[in-house]
């Protein structure tokens, strides 16, 4: 087990490094350079190769092995951090763009191949938890290490050499997934085999009526579908208008990163592997319950401090509890989310788990990349106060969603702890 999470941990940790530099690093510059609220949240659109993977994740399952994506993708992203080496994020803005839409989309199909992987490896309810926590973990703590730990080496060694030390970390990890035994297990490569023998679901994949009908058909999706479009709304757009609500007031760009980009996104991680333990002692639908109704409570807390507009050290203590609070629940809430987005898909015909799972995992990126290119928007519109009051509502919403499910739907299943075995 613990070769699978090294390697499963160690694919979503440089999965994550894409998305620090863009939600961590490049709102903080572009805001330090007088940049509108409404400008910074249409960066989301960067984003949308995680919407559109859905449409390739079948060429994904048909074409090729699990392992040769993997090594394709991570040294096809080696290979962009060579070339952007050269470019100055003062001069060239658009480049700079270029080159985070070129990450985003090579890492979408790098998801693709490893979420196949993970689903076809992780076998019974504690190792979907800890598969899930490596999952989230990995991610969140890439992206720490972009959004945060590279803020040092920008200081000390600018862009170029930031750029260069990714290169040289996408391509360790390349060489690592070219050798890895990992990828021998008999799950994953039962799996592959097992694509060359079903000509016919193959060709009948390539219809794509076809395909949504199969996967709406698994039992779960439609609740499942719902709940990752709208899990995430309201707390994404704390996430990301908080910290900017700061940066005006309270915080400089410099405390902001150490706060929000290292400390908070640490507790998130703490939240994320919290999860995974307690995934093996209690029942999924009982912790949502709970942890959905503390989230909404700690949403209440950060909208009060939006009255408090003069600095002072009381006021930066609150903010970072607020934040650190937040991220805890934010990381727990979301292994509690694919672990259950996964548990969904292992009911899905072997055929169609990579797309299955692709599809859940768009959506769940499609509800918070809107919501949160939209949240810049509202706050220049309406306000900080008016926008949180919104966000606050969305959060009571979804808790009031999950809490339902538990006692008469989807979840109801997960009620009682699986037998010791």
């Amino acid at each position: 087990m613990n070769d699978k999470l090294v390697f499963l941990g160690l694919l979503y940790f440089v999965q994550g490094i894409p998305y620090g530099l863009q939600s961590s690093l490049l709102p903080i510059y572009l805001r330090g350079a007088g940049h509108s609220l409404t400008r910074i949240g249409f960066t989301k659109i960067l984003y949308f190769p995680w919407v559109l993977k859905v449409l390739w994740a079948p060429l994904v399952d048909r074409a090729g092995s699990k392992r040769r994506w993997l090594v394709g993708t991570v040294s096809g992203l080696a290979l962009t951090c060579l070339t952007s080496a050269a470019l100055a994020p003062e001069a060239h803005i658009w480049g700079v763009a270029g080159t985070l839409l070129a990450m985003n989309s090579l890492a979408s199909l790098q998801d693709i191949a490893v979420d196949g992987a993970a689903v076809g490896l992780l076998k019974g309810r504690g190792e979907l938890g800890l598969g899930n926590t490596a999952q989230v973990v990995g991610y969140k703590a890439g992206s720490v290490f972009a959004g945060g730990g590279l803020l040092a080496v920008i200081d000390v060694a600018g862009w170029s050499w930031m750029f260069m030390l990714l290169t040289f970390v996408y391509a360790g990890v390349a060489l690592f997934v070219w050798g890895a035994p990992v990828l021998d297990d008999e799950a994953v490569r039962g799996q592959q085999a097992d694509g060359s023998r079903r000509t016919g679901q193959a060709a009948d994949s390539m219809w794509p009526w076809k395909v949504w009908r199969r996967m709406l058909a698994v039992p779960g999706t439609p609740w499942t579908v719902l709940y990752v479009l709208t899990y995430k709304l309201g707390e994404q757009g704390a996430v990301t208008m908080f910290p900017l609500f700061l940066l005006d007031h309270h915080m400089t760009a410099r405390e902001l990163g150490f706060w929000n980009g290292v400390i908070a996104m640490g507790f998130s991680i703490c939240g994320s592997s919290l999860g995974g333990l307690l995934l093996a002692q209690f029942s999924i639908g009982a912790l949502m319950r709970r942890v959905f109704v503390l989230r909404t409570v700690s949403m209440v807390f950060q909208s009060s401090l939006l009255t408090i507009l003069e600095p002072s050290p009381l006021m930066k203590g609150m903010a970072v509890l607020s934040m650190s609070v937040q991220h805890f629940l934010g990381g727990l809430i979301t292994t509690l989310t694919f672990t259950t987005m996964m548990h969904c898909t292992q009911r899905a015909e072997e055929s169609i788990q990579s797309t299955h799972y692709s599809f859940l995992s768009t959506l769940e990126v499609l509800g918070k990349l809107m919501f949160s290119a939209l949240a810049g928007g509202m706050v220049d519109w309406f306000g900080f106060q008016v926008a949180f009051l919104f966000f606050l509502t969305l959060s009571a919403g979804t808790a009031l969603h999950v809490w339902t499910a538990t006692f008469t739907g989807a979840l109801r299943e997960h009620q009682l702890k699986e037998p010791p075995k």
